[in-house]
């Protein structure tokens, strides 16, 4: 969706293949003679999402070591989906229908209804995996595959060159995060997911061509703008505080207190660019920070 989940699943749609690479969310930060990059990332793609740009590929050959959100080692783990499932199952003996208003309910029978979906099976579950289910299942059907996102290739990349791989945070943080969510900021969730999946080809082709031109601004306006004013508990939670609990990770490679040499950094697109990203809370601590082609 457009305002919420684009914060974990910022996906952009192509109807037609291009001729030329997207222009990247590619930044270098320096401090003195330690540089690293920060590369803003998409979690499903299209086929003709690629090849990357140049740079991009100038910027892994540059590296010695690559940083994501979660390490490939633990979203590669055996358990992580029941992990997931385990936390976004009730328990306190309700059902979806029972959690939620009256008025997002029947804005999801009228969903399911013209989707085809029985509600049945996700009455055991809680309204913040609702929206994100949800919403994966509408990108699919626009023809995206998380096994082509921007972190897989890079995961995979990393993988055939033997460079080594690391998390800024981990799986667990990432479910807590959204499990912690008080039921009505949950339903509020849903609701929302609800009014963005029925403009969803309009609303992804406006940030697609956007993140084709490299254009941060148009991306931080129509996603990030209205989550901002409308939910700021929420904006808070998904974006600055994650970006404030990476920026030590950060300094340190920075500041040389890091082992493994010059690192690219592969993180969501939304926690690079607005007044809260991470590229903007490092020029403010004095680094200097140079935009990519």
């Amino acid at each position: 969706m457009k305002k919420l989940v684009l914060t974990w699943w910022l996906v952009l749609s192509a109807g037609l293949a291009w001729a030329q690479a997207p222009v990247p969310l590619l930044w270098k930060v320096s401090s003195g003679s330690n540089s690293m990059y920060l590369l803003g990332s998409f979690h499903l793609l299209k086929p003709t999402d690629y090849p990357l740009a140049p740079s991009v590929d100038a910027a892994m050959a540059d590296v010695q070591q690559l940083y994501f959100e979660v390490s490939p080692q633990e979203m590669e783990s055996a358990d992580l989906a029941d992990r997931m499932s385990r936390a976004a199952l009730r328990t306190d003996g309700r059902i979806l229908q029972q959690a939620l208003p009256p008025k997002t309910w029947a804005a999801l029978r009228a969903y399911a209804a013209k989707a085809g979906m029985p509600l049945e099976p996700l009455q055991p579950f809680k309204p913040w995996f609702v929206a994100l289910a949800l919403t994966l299942s509408e990108f699919q059907k626009l023809g995206f595959s998380p096994a082509l996102g921007l972190d897989q290739h890079l995961m995979q990349a990393a993988a055939r060159s033997q460079k080594p791989t690391w998390g800024l945070e981990t799986a667990g943080a990432q479910i807590q995060m959204l499990d912690s969510m008080d039921t009505a900021t949950q339903a509020d969730f849903l609701a929302e997911t609800l009014i963005d999946l029925q403009d969803m080809p309009g609303q992804t082709d406006t940030l697609h061509r956007a993140w084709r031109e490299g254009d941060a601004k148009v991306l931080e306006r129509e996603s990030m703008a209205d989550l901002r004013a409308r939910f700021p508990a929420l904006y808070t939670r998904l974006i600055v505080d994650r970006n404030r609990a990476w920026l030590p990770h950060l300094q340190a490679l920075l500041d040389g207190k890091k082992a493994g040499g010059r690192a690219l950094v592969v993180v969501g697109a939304l926690h690079l660019v607005g007044r809260d990203g991470v590229v903007r809370m490092l020029a403010d601590k004095g680094y200097r920070v140079e935009r990519l082609p």
